[in-house]
């Protein structure tokens, strides 16, 4: 995270024009929603910005910004993961059973969204933060908090599951 010396730490408006948009890429590989995902960031940022004398003297504020808004996805995955399961339990229609299910699974009409989403909600972070927003290892531990080395292992479980999908892509090329 090079970029972090070009954001004066008192600035932030160029520290939101600087990460918003990574912020959202990963979120967004994590929820599976651009829309939440921007939505998630966005209130992350408010709340940062309502708290920016205390969070301009932290050494990563986006750190917090990040953590913030990963919760953020967490609950809004959880709402909906409810209301899909309480649609279910009260409709009989089997056509909406279907929808409501498809919902709670998260598909998003992509064969590389379906995959994401049969990976457990520590691998899709973990891999979100590596690949999209270009975290070492150590970075994504933090960010997680988590240790080191169970950062990498839901890299590396996270890598090996998507390696056939990506493997048929690659083919495909």
């Amino acid at each position: 995270m090079a970029d972090d010396a070009l954001v004066e730490p008192a600035d932030f408006d160029a520290l939101f024009v600087q990460h918003f948009p990574g912020l959202v890429r990963a979120l967004t590989v994590v929820c599976g929603d651009r829309e939440t995902a921007a939505d998630c960031v966005q209130e992350a940022f408010v709340r940062a910005h309502q708290r920016w004398a205390r969070l301009a003297s932290y050494d990563d504020p986006v750190g917090w910004v990040r953590h913030v808004a990963f919760n953020l996805a967490r609950d809004a995955r959880r709402r909906r993961v409810r209301g899909a399961r309480a649609q279910l339990k009260l409709v009989s229609d089997e056509r909406v059973r279907q929808d409501a299910a498809a919902e709670m699974a998260d598909h998003s009409g992509s064969t590389l969204a379906a995959e994401l989403a049969n990976l457990s909600r520590r691998q899709r972070e973990s891999l979100a933060l590596r690949y999209v927003e270009g975290l070492s290892v150590a970075e994504v531990a933090r960010a997680l908090g988590i240790s080191e080395g169970a950062a990498k292992f839901h890299l590396h479980q996270g890598r090996e599951r998507l390696r056939p999908h990506i493997e048929r892509l690659q083919g495909d090329r």
